[in-house]
């Protein structure tokens, strides 16, 4: 079966199905105290008011549901950016859209405490904001995608800035925006799912019916315009989309970067450009590599727990260096 063939990317795209399934269930079955996966099934379908249900069903259960949509989120994210930008090294968090959200969503979390519930709305404002002064830094008669990479570099820098100075002011708060800086799962939960899920509904639906506008944006903005298609329109459109999927991660988790770098540029070498396949696929391999992660920062030094975003940093720190010498 040939690898650019539609029955190879549908194969893969069901590979990947079995793996956030196995994946999930790891997830759910490892930890101090290791539980069975019939087990699993058992306490999920069956409140017999054990401890292994308590764990499944208000520890581990969530978290695991959590990782799996913020990798959804983050990867498509990557992905829209990656396509929009026509760069293997876009990400949200590398030209700071994550950074904008971050900003936003530890400037609520201690100037406002009392306000958690706007984490996401501020989040989002924070990425749009990010997403703006990128366009406008990057804009000259035209928006080229390498002038867009060079203004979020400094976009992030900007606002990573920003949050460095928010802790020093508010240092007597820092510990939980420590936690949302490092990007963690601990102590999240059903509320955090809630958050999180209208958006990871939203952007699936939204890519998937919207996939082939970014197959022709990525064959040149000359072409596109040949073709018909309103080039700036549809640019700002789906950085607007990558900007409300990755808000949407940040603001129930923290920062959590590389996976909107690793996973779409690992699925465009396996099955190429098609977005109508890469999305799907992007999807579910985020959300297998968030899970991974999470459960190895889970169970690697149990009982310690090391947050997912060092471990996503200790993998995508050498990915970024191999696509850069690329």
């Amino acid at each position: 079966m040939r690898k650019d063939s539609r029955g190879f990317k549908i194969a893969f795209i069901i590979l990947l199905s079995v793996l956030v399934v196995v994946c999930f269930l790891l997830g759910n079955a490892k930890g101090t105290i290791e539980i069975g996966v019939k087990r699993i099934f058992e306490v999920i379908m069956n409140d017999d008011g054990s401890t292994q249900r308590m764990i499944i069903w208000n520890i581990r259960l969530p978290r695991m549901i959590l990782a799996a949509l913020v990798g959804v989120n983050l990867a498509l994210s990557g992905a829209i950016l990656q396509g929009v930008m026509n760069n293997p090294l876009a990400d949200p968090g590398i030209i700071g859209i994550s950074s904008g959200a971050g900003l936003f969503g530890i400037a609520i979390l201690v100037i406002f405490p009392q306000h958690q519930q706007f984490v996401t709305i501020a989040a989002f404002f924070g990425a749009m904001l990010a997403a703006f002064i990128i366009y406008l830094l990057a804009w000259k008669g035209g928006i080229q995608p390498i002038r867009i990479i060079l203004a979020g570099v400094a976009v992030s820098a900007l606002f990573g800035a920003g949050i460095s100075g928010t802790l020093v002011f508010y240092s007597d708060r820092v510990y939980g925006a420590l936690t949302f800086m490092n990007g963690s799962l601990s102590a999240r939960s059903w509320p955090e799912v809630q958050t999180i899920l209208p958006y990871t509904i939203a952007g699936i639906i939204l890519v998937m019916i919207f996939a082939q506008k970014l197959n022709i944006l990525i064959l040149g903005d000359d072409v596109a315009r040949g073709i018909g298609l309103n080039v700036e329109a549809t640019r700002l459109s789906f950085t607007a989309l990558a900007a409300l999927l990755a808000a949407s991660a940040v603001s129930v988790i923290g920062l959590l970067g590389f996976v909107g770098l690793i996973v779409p540029h690992s699925v465009r070498l396996i099955i190429g450009n098609d977005y109508k396949y890469m999305f799907p696929a992007t999807a579910l391999f985020g959300a297998v590599l968030v899970m991974l992660s999470d459960t190895f920062a889970r169970t690697v030094l149990s009982p310690t727990e090391i947050p997912v975003g060092i471990v996503m940093a200790v993998l995508g720190a050498p990915f970024f260096l191999y696509l850069l010498r690329r």
